[in-house]
């Protein structure tokens, strides 16, 4: 540009008297202040955004993390009863199961081991989450921005189905790396809230050094591909749903709070996900407790070998078995995940950079 711009006022110069002479290199002079102004505040503006982007990353990770253990500790009390729930059949006849109810459960529990005992394996629980929900949630973003990047929608909004497709797959992705991550976590949460009357595992790092003891290392990966298969689609259905009902809602009702928007469209989420993939998880909890306490080991073909004996031992009911309370647990837990996502998001995006 200061190469073209010399070469007009020189011509101009040469052909022009004196005065306009002056006149043309003023204005050429003042062009190559405006350029070089301008080239500073791109350069200024470059570099403010590269630290925006990482101060977000680290808004994302925190907001993310605080999210997933706040919405955890809220419903703790159901999370165990889903799980306890769900591992009966390992260990229980089918008479027995027919009689189980959440009421005689929660009283059970009450009456054996208190009301802490809700909150059994929450500590765990928190553990996991932190790391769990942030990876979830940071790299469902970076996968999001790549797909758009490679299917060409980062500066136009893209079709519905497009931006679905990039939701589903982003947010499958996100979850399977965010599983991968802090599954070892997850096993032991699952031991330490399924133990009732005997205790086994006297914590975590109790935990933790029992089962790479008994069982190895592997030993902490128990279900891990039973956890793989279904949380990438749950965590697909989830986003893909949440992002889908969000833009609806915004496209009708634009002036709502986004609080509410987020709690309504999260919970719906929680439960279209719960219902599409329940079955896995179902049995990720009972492969997680295979061979606890020196157990005889029940299920031995595999994941859908566990299926099959599970649907033929127990029927399809048994694939289900604790979805009630987790239908209870999942409206408030992924409403409030969203809510208070979404919510530190706005507070910690004011904060000034340093």
């Amino acid at each position: 540009m200061e190469a073209r711009v010399g070469v007009v006022v020189e011509g101009g110069q040469r052909a022009l008297n004196s005065a306009h002479g002056s006149v043309v290199d003023a204005g050429a002079r003042k062009f190559l202040q405006q350029q070089q102004q301008q080239q500073q505040t791109n350069h200024a503006k470059g570099s403010l955004n590269q630290q925006q982007s990482q101060i977000g990353t680290v808004q994302q990770l925190l907001a993310g993390g605080i999210a997933g253990a706040f919405s955890k500790t809220c419903t703790a009390p159901l999370a165990r009863l889903t799980i306890l729930f769900q591992v009966q059949g390992m260990h229980s006849d089918i008479a027995a199961l027919s009689k189980a109810s959440i009421w005689c459960e929660a009283s059970r529990i009450v009456n054996e081991e208190g009301v802490r005992a809700f909150w059994k394996g929450n500590l765990v629980t928190i553990a996991h989450r932190l790391p769990y929900t942030a990876v979830n949630f940071y790299a469902y973003e970076r996968y999001k921005n790549l797909l758009q990047s490679v299917l060409g929608l980062e500066n136009r909004g893209g079709s519905a189905s497009s931006n679905i497709f990039v939701h589903f797959i982003g947010g499958g992705l996100a979850g399977v790396t965010a599983a991968s991550a802090t599954y070892p976590l997850d096993l032991v949460r699952t031991r330490l809230a399924a133990q009732m009357s005997t205790i086994y595992y006297r914590g975590i790092w109790h935990a933790f050094h029992t089962i790479c003891r008994e069982e190895g290392i592997l030993g902490l990966y128990k279900g891990l591909g039973a956890t793989l298969l279904g949380v990438g689609p749950s965590i697909a259905i989830s986003f893909s749903v949440y992002e889908s009902l969000r833009s609806l809602w915004h496209s009708h009702r634009p002036n709502d709070s986004t609080v509410m928007v987020s709690l309504a469209c999260g919970s719906l989420s929680g439960i279209a996900s719960s219902t599409a993939t329940f079955p896995l998880d179902l049995v990720r909890r009972r492969m997680q407790l295979e061979g606890v306490g020196g157990r005889a080991r029940i299920y031995k073909t595999g994941l859908f070998g566990t299926i099959g004996h599970i649907f033929q031992s127990e029927g399809l009911r048994g694939l289900y078995r604790g979805i009630l309370p987790e239908y209870y647990k999942v409206v408030p837990s992924v409403g409030i995940v969203f809510m208070t996502y979404e919510t530190l998001k706005m507070l910690l995006s004011r904060i000034p950079p340093s």
